[in-house]
């Protein structure tokens, strides 16, 4: 029984052992086997998320019923969280949130406190851009929203190492123009104490502006990464067995040197 043979295709020759080209065939199927599992475990996070943030925005809770013990950066529970607000908008306190961009314009981020009729409590509310910055002295549309209303939104919990730019403000001078956020800088200018996260309103909400942060992007960079090396692995593979076993990279260097 034969377990070599050679093949020519024009100056292209190859030596084929049939039990090595075996083995590299089960190999490179192996490897493409578990780059195709990685993918199929990025789609299944993908859904299960998808389901857990769906599930999530339909069963938002009261804002206020969060526990105090809960409300700090390193609990992840609290990342991109829906929850529900019912109160109104203090648009006479707006604060605008300076050098924010949307589609190359630049604008204004727009926080509106947001009183709670459960509890008087200060909430700040993100609720979009909105141009107002060019031409100098443009007055920004704020578009300010009146009257009782129930939002939906979702908690931001900045990054750890997100840098915070405190400094002086005027407090007389409303909506008030910060580079960004400070809670301590704000709940002195309103003269009372503000919950400690901003949230941003959801689509299609009562008082939205323009939606312009990043899209909150689901955690399959790791089982992306690993299927590219398994299909690289494979590839690898593939091509040293060929090489191998073929005078391919003498054709390649012949090419070279002619040209």
């Amino acid at each position: 029984m034969r377990f070599h043979s050679e093949l020519k295709i024009k100056a292209f020759h190859i030596r084929v052992n049939w039990l090595v080209a075996i083995c590299v065939l089960i190999t490179c199927a192996a490897f493409l086997r578990l780059s195709l599992w990685q993918l199929d475990r990025a789609g299944e996070k993908v859904e299960a998320q998808q389901a857990l943030e769906l599930h999530s925005r339909e069963n938002a809770e009261a804002l206020e019923d969060i526990p105090v013990g809960h409300l700090h950066p390193s609990n992840s529970e609290l990342i991109n969280r829906h929850v529900s607000l019912k109160g109104e908008f203090v648009n006479e306190r707006t604060i605008l949130l300076l050098g924010e961009f949307f589609d190359g314009q630049i604008g204004y981020g727009v926080v509106t406190p947001f009183r709670l009729s459960s509890n008087d409590q200060i909430v700040l509310v993100h609720r979009g851009w909105t141009t107002g910055v060019l031409p100098a002295d443009t007055p920004p549309n704020l578009r300010p929203y009146e009257g009782a209303v129930e939002l939906t939104a979702q908690i931001y919990v900045p990054p750890e190492r997100a840098r915070v730019e405190g400094g002086q403000i005027d407090a007389d001078v409303w909506p008030l123009r910060i580079r960004r956020l400070d809670f301590d800088v704000v709940s002195d200018a309103l003269q009372e104490p503000v919950f400690p996260f901003e949230v941003r309103v959801t689509a299609q909400q009562p008082g939205g502006l323009v939606r312009h942060w990043p899209a909150v992007h689901y955690d399959v960079n790791q089982n992306l990464s690993y299927a590219v090396q398994w299909f690289a692995l494979a590839l690898l593979v593939l091509l040293a067995s060929v090489f191998a076993s073929s005078n391919l990279w003498t054709l390649i260097r012949s090419t070279e040197s002619e040209q």
